[in-house]
């Protein structure tokens, strides 16, 4: 059934948050391979940098338990627990990631991580299914001087929005950002034709409900973050 809103990118990217962790442990090659398999069209994670410059795909960038706990930054890639896999095993691994027919949405939650993962992405020829995010979105513009293909997103609230989404939208289409992500609950059909008029992509993160996927859909999203695959796969009919 087509939105009531026309999206900018037909049909919406479908982003498996955390590898789809309804499925499978959050940000392994296990769920991520299975997010694949059930037909999502996008993976997503947070990247960090290791001690010695590899970019590692974890949730909070910190590893061990307790008062043991400790940042991924402090320590080796060899040093990291089995189960937290590099960026270069998601390409390496996962169907579709290597050959660009699945999409990759990295939250760059250290930002010393975005050049080297654009590096790795270029070295592969795969920037152009690349999307990396992080909440200042002039750090984000600043990241297109390193690449001109990677898509770039700000991954914001609206009470952060200081200056309106007007504003804000003539802000990102001028520095060059491709995208905005709003939580689910945050978005409606006027704003998405407001970020559209700006040639602006709109993204939903934490839609996890069918019902809330559709109306998602209806207000003309071009992607969506959920951490069930198969009712986003469901609600669009991407099977």
């Amino acid at each position: 059934m087509p939105s009531l809103i026309a999206p900018l990118r037909s049909p919406p990217l479908l982003f498996a948050h955390r590898g789809g962790r309804a499925h499978a442990p959050e940000n392994t090659l296990e769920a991520f391979r299975n997010a694949v398999e059930m037909g999502a069209t996008g993976l997503e994670s947070d990247v960090w940098l290791t001690a010695d410059g590899v970019p590692v795909l974890d949730h909070d960038g910190r590893v061990g338990r307790g008062l043991r706990r400790s940042t991924i930054s402090s320590h080796r890639r060899d040093e990291l627990p089995r189960h937290v896999p590099s960026l270069s095993d998601l390409y390496e691994h996962i169907p579709g990631v290597s050959d660009g027919t699945v999409q990759v949405c990295l939250d760059v939650k250290d930002p010393a991580a975005a050049a080297p993962v654009m590096a790795l992405a270029a070295n592969l020829g795969r920037c152009a299914e690349l999307w990396l995010a992080h909440s200042d979105w002039r750090r984000v513009a600043d990241w297109r001087r390193i690449d001109a293909l990677v898509h770039l997103v700000d991954s914001t609230r609206m009470d952060r929005v200081s200056e309106g989404p007007e504003r804000r939208a003539a802000d990102l289409a001028a520095a060059g950002v491709d995208a905005i992500n709003l939580h689910a609950t945050e978005w409606s059909g006027g704003l998405c034709v407001l970020f559209h008029r700006f040639g602006l992509e709109c993204l939903a993160w934490d839609a996890q409900q069918p019902r809330q996927i559709s109306a998602l859909l209806d207000q003309g999203m071009d992607g969506i973050f959920g951490d069930h695959v198969d009712r986003l796969v469901s609600a669009t009919g991407q099977s």
